[in-house]
């Protein structure tokens, strides 16, 4: 449990890529699921097609970033999320 806290108190907030519309271009868009995620291209349409869909969580802020973009460069719209901070640690 003493790991767990440090890592929660020490470690950047993480973070959520969320695609929100993937567009015209769900092939493509679809591609880059693959790519991010490891999933087969069928599993990676359904995911890009069942919106509002989680393609990475709880990973750093760069790494969401650099995410988002190739998503929104393949056509979609997708988010950068900061996931909440847990209740234990507010005032």
């Amino acid at each position: 449990m003493a790991d767990d806290y440090f890592l929660l108190v020490c470690d950047d907030v993480p973070h959520d890529v969320v695609l929100t519309d993937p567009g015209i271009r769900v092939l493509d868009v679809a591609q880059v699921v693959r790519r991010l995620t490891g999933l087969s291209l069928w599993r990676s349409k359904v995911l890009a097609t069942q919106v509002p869909a989680l393609i990475l969580g709880g990973v750093d802020r760069a790494d969401a970033e650099a995410a988002a973009t190739n998503l929104r460069t393949a056509g979609a719209l997708a988010q950068v999320r900061a996931q909440p901070e847990p209740d234990f640690l507010k005032p």
